[in-house]
Order: structure tokens, then C-alpha cells, then sequence
């Protein structure tokens, strides 16, 4: 190699690991969204432990790389830069060759005032978060004077290697030393070159007696310093004796130095030695779970930062629903849910699967017939979702007005829905009947929890928030019985088949399941997750009390209605009482549901209205002519 001019390999190896990509995702969505502007990164180059067979060190990017700081582990820090672009025809269009001359002049410029600026890389990137497939190109700027041409006069082994070697262990990021004429060693720097003849280099190279095309960066950088010098004595230091080695080193110029004259070059080549990006597919790497996870927030996370950056996404995902009811509208209910990223959802019924069932709750599928439905529909949104935290409860809820048979039983299902009504955020009521709903509406006021109800007629439908019980009562929105002049009573004896099924039209179910769920998300955007106020909106538009759909006229109608001071179940005089009594409370309920009556003050109301159509008869004392009669 005497008198030949110099060569050189590749000056190191990326590696991005997994994490790499998976904090590039994260970041893309939460973070960079559409910004493709130059985002820093960090690394370190291990000199020490170069793997055996690889012909030079390692770039090892991670998810630490983005962090501020160099990441951890031993090797010599290097900053960087991620270009990530939005689409892959603008990462085909990047002009490669200007963006490195970009790097390599402003690593070029910084490192005149500080030598370990001459190491740097950059990548530039796609991710394609839908297939999880990243496209990727790595560079690391080598750059020589224009006008600078090396050759090699002289070279060999290093044989005081201890000596250099144990500078760098006292300075471990310094990339590069000066030796004077005395034998002494100095940082590299413009102020120290005037009598150094000597420059030591850490070589990432491990090819024997060629070294890395970084050292050109430190050679130009030397000779700009010194631009009469002719020849420089390169120390190459790698991780043994055995491997350094020196270099004298003619430093040969065809015409005057111009600083800013760069030969340029540093885009990585791919496993077939050719100059294109590199292609990674973590779809088949990556845990299907955590896939899956991703896949579910990237929709919700779209959403956010391209059109409601404000949305609280977190809010919902951390709010737990507890769905009374697993018929047609507890499965549309909770498919909704899983859609806007709820995690914790529980099932409540006490039925099973019939044949009548599959077509209209989607749940189910014909194999379902004759298993519980509460069981049955958790376990269908774990198939759909697995990281969902579902469960279904077996369980009869008690209801007014039909008395107590078997009270060990009932008291036991009451606590058990007591249970499950303070231990959940979020209640909707999606049962059949009037009655089954009473229970839950007084336990969500007990609780202060927020409750939606949503109740089904053949072509129309309402969805409803019950008002915070916090409020006062002539604040507070009303609930589904504060309409209700008469508790709400035994229903279901004496039923014809009709009477006994839901009869609706089948789009009615999908429209009050969709509207209650997104009610309820509008909901939790607001500040106190719960408000009573009348003309509020949140970032997602308008929060009524309560939307009536009538599909006969293809139309939706914003309601509120303020809370009863009767009301069978949500009047302070019936939630107190539950609070004072609990069980012989709602065993008293159940029995007779003219307690409940007695007790909010509706026997009262009753009597009232009563009297009053008793006053318009007797004032009507008038005889009328029996023609007029005829």
C-alpha cells in the first residue's frame, strides 16, 4: 500500500433495532404527525467490541435514540438527525446527493470549531404505520478537501498503543488527539496544531492497515488548519495493539485550498451492496397483540391530530363501562365502544342466545344459540380485541314491582349489581323493560356515576345522560322516569309473543347504540367529565340531554328535560332512603311498587290530578240541550 493513495472502507454499520421503529410510530402520531422538518437523534459508536466478521463498527439505533441525551451503553456518543416524510413518493423525491452535501458542509463547519463535530449521521424515513413497514436510509458524511489527494510513504504496526489508548480512556469522547514534538498529547484544535506534526484517530475500521473513511474528515480538517503542511504522521487507534497501526502520509494539493471545496460521500449500501434504502416489515416481527394495540389507537390518533387535536383520547381508554343489557343493544353498544378505544367493558344479563338472536346482535353467530349472553358476548369482543378487559355477569337484576321469591337470592344479585355499579365509571342501561331499569337508575344517582339510557320503539328511539346527582335537584337533568307521574310497575305478566320481543325496525338499535356511545364520549371531553349545563359543547360539538330519533320521518330532535322533585328514582327523598337502608329498601320496592310512589311523593301528585279532574266536572253544571246531544 506504500506509495498508493490511501484507501479506504465504510466508516460503520446500522443497526436499527425494533424498538427504533416502534418509538418512530409512537412519535409519528402523537408527535411529528405531518411535520417532516429535521428531528435530532443520538448514538454511540463501540469501538472496543466490534463484532468478530464485521469489518467495521456498529451504529446501533433503538428507541433511546431519540432521547436528548446519548443513549446508553459504552462507545463514543454521536448526534444525528431523522427526516421522516409523509408519504413514499416524497421519500423517493429527496435529492440524496444535496441533502448530503447539506450535512456534510454544516458538520464540516462545526467541527472547525469543535473536531468531534466530524463524526455525524442522518436518516431519512417512511413509515407505513397501516402495514407496519418502515423504509429507511442511513448516512454518515465523509468528506475530503477538493483538492486533496493522500498517499501513503510509509506504514506499521503501533507499539505504543498504551500510550494512546490511555488518553482516550481519560477523555472516552474525543474522537481524536494531537501528538507534539515532544511526545506529548493534546486535544485536537486549531489553537493546538501549530507544532503537532501527529494526528491520532480512533478507527472504526477493523481491515488491516486501511482504515475508516472517516479519518478523512480529521485529515482535511487538519490540513485547512495547517494548510502548508505536506505530510502528516496518522496514528490509527482501534480496540488492540495488535490491530493499530501507523501511516505517513503525503498530503499532496493541485491548487489552492478552498474551505468549502467538499468531495462528499456516506449513503450506507443494503445487504446486496447496492446504494438504496433498506425495506423493514415489523408485521411479522412484532407481537400480533401489540399489532393490534397499535392498530386500534392509529385510527383513534389519526383522528386527533388531523382533526380534533384537543380530543382527550386517554379519558376514554381509562374509563370503565359497565353495560346492563347483552341483547341488541348491548352488542352494538360495545362493538361502538371498542371502536373509540374503551378497555374495560362488562356485560350484565341474565338471558341466552336464542336462534331469533344472531341475525340482529352481532355478538353472536348461529354456534352462540342457547349460551349465556353476557359470557358469550365478552367473550366475542376478546376474539375481535384481545386486550380488551371484558367479562360477562350472569345476573338478574331485581325490579320494582315484582316481589320478592326467593330473597336470599335476589339480596345477593342486588349486591353483586351494587358491586359492579361503584366499581365501574360508566352505566348504561340497555335493558327490555321499564322495571329492570329503576334499580340501576337509583344505584348510578347513589354512586354519582354517569348513566346513558338508551330505549327502543318500532321506528323510534331515545338516548339520554341521566343528570349528576352532585347538582341540586332544580339544576339536574332528569332520568328516564322523571316523565312518569306512576312508579313503573310489573310489566311483563300476561305478555303476548309480541310483547315479549323487542319488535323495531333493525336500523333502529344501530342508530340509539351509536348515538349513546358517542354521547357518552362527548360527555368525557368535557372538563367535570359530567355537567348538567344546558347549552354546553365539548370538542366534539354539541352534549344534549337527550336525542329522540324517528326514523318514520328520518329525523332527530335535541331534548332536555329537568329532574322531577317526585321522580320514582332519581328524587333525593328515594336515593336517600337507599343510601339510609339499602337492601330493605329495595326489598320493600320490589314487593310494592306503591312505596316508591308513597315515599318520592307521587301518591300525592296522583291524588292531586285527581282532585283536579273532579273540579272540572262539578263546574260543569250546565244542562245541555238533548238535541245538541243527538
Amino acid at each position: 500500500m506504500v506509495g498508493d493513495h490511501m484507501k479506504f472502507t465504510i466508516p460503520c454499520q446500522s443497526f436499527l433495532d425494533t424498538s427504533f421503529f416502534q418509538e418512530l410510530a409512537r412519535l409519528k402520531l402523537e408527535v411529528l404527525k405531518l411535520d417532516s422538518s429535521r428531528k435530532e437523534l443520538t448514538s454511540r459508536i463501540d469501538i472496543k467490541h466490534i463484532p468478530k466478521g464485521s469489518s467495521c463498527a456498529h451504529l446501533f439505533l433503538s428507541n433511546e435514540s431519540f432521547g436528548d441525551e446519548p443513549q446508553s451503553g459504552t462507545g463514543l456518543p454521536v448526534k444525528g438527525s431523522l427526516y421522516n416524510y409523509n408519504t413514499i413518493e416524497d421519500f423517493k423525491k429527496v435529492d440524496k446527493a444535496s441533502l448530503l452535501n447539506q450535512r456534510a458542509q454544516e458538520a464540516w463547519k462545526e467541527s472547525q470549531d469543535d473536531p468531534n463535530n466530524c463524526v455525524r449521521f442522518f436518516v431519512i424515513s417512511f413509515a407505513d404505520l397501516k402495514s407496519y413497514k418502515f423504509f429507511h436510509w442511513v448516512c454518515v458524511p465523509c468528506f475530503q478537501l477538493e483538492s486533496l489527494n493522500l498517499k501513503v510513504t510509509a506504514s506499521g504496526t503501533l507499539t505504543d498503543f498504551d500510550k494512546y489508548d490511555s488518553w482516550f480512556d481519560t477523555y472516552p469522547e474525543c474522537w481524536s488527539c494531537l501528538e507534539d514534538s515532544d511526545g506529548g498529547l493534546r486535544n485536537f484544535s486549531k489553537d493546538e496544531v501549530t507544532d503537532c506534526a501527529t494526528l491520532i484517530v480512533r478507527d472504526t475500521s477493523t481491515i488491516k492497515m486501511v482504515p475508516s473513511a472517516l479519518v478523512k474528515n480529521f485529515v482535511s480538517l487538519f490540513k485547512l488548519f495547517v494548510p502548508k503542511l505536506d505530510s502528516i504522521r496518522l496514528i490509527l487507534v482501534r480496540s488492540d495493539a495488535s490491530s493499530s497501526f501507523w501511516m505517513e502520509v503525503k498530503l499532496c494539493t493541485d491548487r489552492e485550498i478552498s474551505a468549502s471545496a467538499l468531495k462528499v460521500s456516506g449513503w450506507e449500501r443494503n445487504s446486496q451492496n447496492k446504494l438504496t434504502p433498506r425495506a423493514t416489515d415489523l408485521s411479522t416481527l412484532l407481537d400480533p397483540l401489540q399489532v393490534a394495540d397499535q392498530s386500534l389507537d392509529l385510527n383513534l390518533k389519526l383522528m386527533k391530530w388531523r382533526i380534533a387535536p384537543e380530543l382527550d383520547l386517554d379519558v376514554i381508554k381509562n374509563t370503565s363501562v359497565l353495560l346492563l343489557g347483552a341483547g341488541t343493544l348491548g352488542c352494538y353498544v360495545g362493538r361502538a365502544l371498542l371502536a373509540w378505544g374503551v378497555r374495560e367493558i362488562t356485560f350484565v344479563d341474565n338471558g341466552r342466545v336464542s336462534y331469533s338472536n344472531p341475525v340482529r346482535q352481532p355478538l353472536f353467530v348461529f354456534d352462540s344459540c342457547g349460551k349465556p349472553k353476557a359470557a358469550t358476548a365478552a367473550e366475542s369482543l376478546r376474539k375481535i380485541f384481545p386486550l380488551v378487559k371484558t367479562r360477562g355477569v350472569d345476573l338478574q337484576v331485581p325490579m320494582i314491582g315484582h316481589p320478592v321469591m326467593n330473597e336470599t337470592k335476589e339480596q345477593r344479585d342486588f349486591e353483586t349489581l351494587h358491586e359492579l355499579v361503584r366499581s365501574h365509571d360508566v352505566i348504561f342501561l340497555l335493558m327490555d323493560s321499564r322495571e329492570t331499569r329503576w334499580l340501576p337508575t337509583v344505584l348510578g344517582c347513589a354512586e354519582n356515576k354517569i348513566v346513558i339510557n338508551a330505549a327502543l320503539g318500532f321506528d323510534s328511539y331515545v338516548v339520554m345522560r341521566h343528570g349528576a346527582y352532585s347538582e341540586q335537584e332544580e339544576n339536574r337533568h332528569g332520568c328516564y322516569f322523571c316523565q312518569d307521574v306512576v312508579a313503573p310497575s310489573d310489566s311483563l305478566a300476561d305478555r303476548t309473543l309480541d310483547q315479549m320481543c323487542t319488535v323495531t325496525r333493525p336500523g333502529v338499535a344501530l342508530m340509539a347504540a351509536s348515538q349513546s356511545v358517542e354521547l357518552l364520549v362527548s360527555l368525557l371531553q368535557h372538563q367535570d367529565r359530567n355537567t348538567n349545563e344546558v347549552s354546553t359543547k365539548t370538542i366534539l360539538g354539541d352534549l344534549p340531554h337527550q336525542v329522540r330519533g324517528f326514523l318514520s320521518e328520518f329525523k332527530t330532535l335535541q331534548l332536555r328535560s329537568p329532574a322531577f322533585k317526585q321522580c320514582s328514582a332519581c328524587s333525593s327523598s328515594v336515593v336517600e332512603a337507599f343510601r339510609a337502608h339499602g337492601w330493605d329498601f329495595v326489598a320493600a320496592a320490589l314487593n310494592n311498587y306503591k312505596y316508591v310512589e308513597d315515599l318520592s311523593g307521587l301518591t300525592n301528585v296522583q291524588a292531586k290530578a285527581e282532585d283536579a279532574l273532579k273540579d272540572i266536572f262539578e263546574d260543569w253544571d250546565e244542562e245541555l240541550d238533548e238535541d245538541l246531544l243527538v
